[in-house]
């Protein structure tokens, strides 16, 4: 995924269809025609004439359920509850507003990592290594877990080794043209 126009949390999940997904993201069955566009999801959100205020597209991708939430909802709060009964579920929140951008994952409704793009020294969840090993070999972080990368790196692509690294080790894809132009299925939140 390329962070540059990232606006967007993106919560992935691998057991369960797109259509779960985003009803377990509170999403409310029927509440939108479907399927809608980027833009429309936005035109949605944004139109302050109605109380549609946060839309969740769904779709499919290399074997990944994946969600992408427009206005405020919470998908990213919700990665536990989504990943009930042995799903696993990656969550991505950008926060360009108030770095960092996060990551995090779940299993079998346990938060299992965190940390902020970004800010990858400090790790919580069940298990807050299991990325160390990838973060290490993709020089984000040393051995001892201090930062590797140049401190004078432009922060876009210190956080491109990141989510480059996240994307390999779960086999994440999610391409530009499903987020920005095809027409995918749509839930309100409410």
């Amino acid at each position: 995924m390329d962070q540059d126009p990232w606006q967007h949390t993106v919560v992935f999940a691998r057991g369960i269809e797109p259509e779960e997904l985003g009803l377990r993201m509170g999403g409310t069955p029927g509440s939108v025609v479907s399927p809608i566009t980027d833009a429309q999801a936005w035109d949605m959100v944004l139109d302050l004439s109605t109380d549609d205020e946060d839309v969740v597209r769904v779709g499919a991708c290399a074997g990944w359920s994946f969600a992408i939430e427009y206005g405020l909802g919470d998908g990213g709060g919700r990665l536990s509850e989504v990943s009930l009964n042995g799903v696993e579920a990656v969550g991505l929140e950008p926060s360009p507003d108030h770095p960092p951008s996060m990551f995090a994952y779940a299993r079998d409704g346990v938060h299992v990592c965190s940390f902020g793009i970004g800010e990858e020294v400090w790790r919580w969840g069940e298990d807050p290594d299991l990325l160390l090993p990838e973060l290490i070999a993709a020089g984000v972080l040393h051995p001892d877990g201090q930062y590797a990368r140049p401190e004078s790196e432009d922060y876009r692509d210190r956080d491109r080794h990141t989510l480059a690294l996240i994307e390999a080790r779960f086999g994440l894809l999610l391409p530009r043209d499903a987020m920005a132009h095809q027409r995918l299925p749509a839930f309100l939140i409410r």
